[in-house]
């Protein structure tokens, strides 16, 4: 009886899986034959008009009311974005309706810890939650489109867009992609808290030369398919709806031009069958990089590349209809173009429910969203040092000093890409700290330095007086959330102004140091490490990074974030990372010898031949990985 059971069960499980495939079988068959209905009535001004985005409600109604635009980005008043859609779906001949996108990248207005942070979590499931919660907070808005996950693999701490990636391993980075996708989209895209994740940037972008942003990358086709184009199979395996194509070169042909990843891997190998969109004016950005000669020419390679809508600037609409004219391009290829975008606001249910009801929607930044930011900063911090067990702290302690620019500063512990933050919201370390011991201890905060950046050294004497009279120093340092982000890269990866001196003086004192640091990026810390008796890296860690910080201090949490990049000694070792190839003389610790106990006089040989720096060795400040707990 019981076998028979089991075999009803099965049958039972078998013909319901069948029957939601029929069913979404049958969906998207009906999705096809409203797409292909909607193509035969478009005017091609209408269809080029799918094919364009604009920045913002203002001075585009016309536009909308006319079938001439398919897309806005960075419209989050609730209340525009629903009479700009009522103008695209009463007035304009058609009814198609717009999506509304942002960049909501670690949160919308509950922020949690900065992506780099987050794959430091090592918890696919927790960061499927947070983009769950953002995607609810950016919906409310009205937004349903959002330019996340960045899943670049980034192997140079000096890019300031490292902030935005999960570092440099692609199976970390894929398993991250994957959760935020499913945590944005959900398993029904239609749902009207669901927003449509986009893939960026592909491909190569965390592979710009030097770090410096926007630049050149030359990244061989058998690394490309090993390491960089992971984690973006990966996100289209598991149902993404959009990507974008990115700034750089890639082997001497722009991203968004660039035919063989577009539509060779991209449409023909992955069957992947949303749509693409450009990077902000990286169509005419063609131009400047020497591929295109002029905007037409630019229009022409990123529609035949497969690049569906431009972002931001006007090349499609300037020029495609000519392109079409002359033959150069094919009613074929525009239409194309068209079903993939249509096909996403079939998904997203925007013909059938395109207004944003607010009273359907929770309170954004309510209690629950903002445990789980203190959770998905709890975790995703790591703790790098802790000599003596000088952590946890005991509750018992009387006396703490406070000091640094980063103790007490909301707006920069968010990180980058916090455009809809409020920094109100924000719970600091130097806030939490007071709530948490309730006034059994005195703190003596010390700001020191008015910015990360700050080299005026006046308020030095004060922090040692602290430090003298205190059980215990918590200097909060690291950089401002400006330093890192789009086009915020650094030769110079040290902590800035005069931090490290800071961290000498109060290491004179006899009070034990616990330095906590705040960062965008991985930092060289090595001239400051010998001088605190433990260290806590925290990333930008978010709204609720405070109480999150606190918690651990204290012991409430242990530690438990691992790094998901290496961390070098010194920026001259960069790229380091923890899979690089064997070379024919990998180097081995017993034939490394430091540059300064080099005999004067030596002989080329005695000096070894193996691959590693006479002054740096081989090794990272700390690996990939890395990360202790209590």
């Amino acid at each position: 009886m019981k076998k028979f059971t089991t075999f009803t069960t099965m049958i039972l499980v078998l013909l319901i899986a069948f029957a939601n495939v029929f069913s979404q079988t049958g969906n998207q068959k009906q999705i096809e034959e409203k797409i292909d209905l909607l193509i035969e009535k478009m005017t091609i001004e209408e269809k080029i008009g799918q094919m364009s985005q604009r920045n913002g409600v203002r001075g585009n109604e016309e536009a909308v009311r006319r079938g001439h635009l398919g897309s806005i980005l960075n419209e989050v008043d609730v209340e525009t974005v629903n009479k700009i859609q009522r103008i695209a779906v009463e007035e304009s001949r058609l009814g198609i309706p717009l999506i509304i996108g942002r960049d909501v990248i670690h949160g919308f207005r509950t922020i949690f810890p900065i992506p780099l942070g987050l794959a430091a979590t090592w918890n696919p499931e927790l960061v499927k939650q947070g983009a769950r919660i953002a995607a609810v907070e950016a919906a409310s808005s009205g937004v349903r489109w959002t330019f996340a996950p960045m899943m670049d693999i980034s192997r140079d701490p000096r890019w300031g867009r490292i902030a935005e990636s999960f570092g440099e391993d692609h199976y970390l980075a894929s398993k991250m992609a994957v959760a935020m996708t499913h945590g944005f989209q959900t398993d029904d895209l239609s749902r009207p808290d669901a927003i449509a994740a986009c893939a960026k940037h592909y491909v190569g972008y965390g592979a710009a030369e030097g770090g410096r942003d926007y630049n050149t990358t030359y990244i061989p086709e058998g690394l490309m398919r090993n390491v960089y184009l992971k984690p973006f199979q990966a996100s289209v395996n598991a149902g993404i709806a959009t990507l974008m194509s990115g700034f750089n070169d890639i082997n001497g042909i722009p991203a968004t031009g660039n035919a063989f990843l577009l539509k060779k891997v991209l449409r023909d190998e992955w069957n992947f069958d949303g749509f693409v969109v450009s990077d902000w004016a990286s169509i005419t950005e063609m131009i400047p990089h020497g591929f295109c000669a002029d905007e037409k020419d630019a229009a022409l390679k990123a529609v035949s590349a497969g690049v569906d809508m431009e972002m931001a600037t006007y090349a499609y609409q300037n020029n495609i209809k000519k392109l079409l004219e002359e033959g150069k391009i094919t009613m074929e290829e525009i239409d194309e173009a068209v079903r993939n975008i249509l096909r996403v606001k079939f998904r997203l249910g925007l013909f059938d429910n395109p207004y944003t009801d607010v009273p359907q929607f929770p309170e954004i930044v309510n209690p629950d969203h903002l445990e789980m930011a203190k959770k998905s900063a709890e975790q995703s911090i790591v703790m790098l040092k802790n000599d003596g067990k000088v952590l946890p702290l005991s509750k018992e302690v009387k006396n703490i000093a406070v000091l640094g620019p980063m103790a007490d500063a909301p707006y920069d512990q968010l990180g980058t890409w916090t455009f809809d933050k409020v920094t109100d919201d924000t719970k600091t370390p130097l806030n939490a700290l007071r709530e948490f011991m309730g006034g059994s201890a005195k703190i003596h905060y010390v700001k020191t330095l008015e910015t990360s950046r700050a080299i005026n050294q006046d308020r030095f004497p004060s922090a040692i007086e602290a430090a003298n009279k205190s059980d215990i120093v918590l200097m909060f340092l690291g950089e401002e959330s400006i330093l890192s982000g789009e086009a915020h890269c650094r030769a110079d990866i040290s902590l800035p102004g005069a931090q490290e001196q800071l961290v000498s003086e109060i290491s004179e004192t006899s009070t034990p140091t616990v330095l906590i640091i705040m960062a965008g990026r991985p930092l060289t810390i090595g001239s400051v490490l010998d001088k605190a008796d433990a260290v806590l890296y925290s990333f930008h860690p978010g709204t609720m990074g405070g109480p999150a910080i606190v918690d651990l201090l204290f012991g409430i949490e242990s530690p438990s974030g691992k790094l998901p990049v290496t961390f070098p000694k010194m920026v001259g070792q960069v790229p380091i990372y923890y899979n690089h190839k064997n070379t024919g003389r990998p180097p081995r610790a017993e034939a490394w010898t430091h540059i300064n106990d080099i005999p004067a006089g030596a002989e080329q040989f005695s000096l070894g031949n193996e691959s590693h720096y006479l002054d740096a060795g081989f090794t990272p400040q700390f690996p990939f990985g890395f990360g202790l707990s209590y």
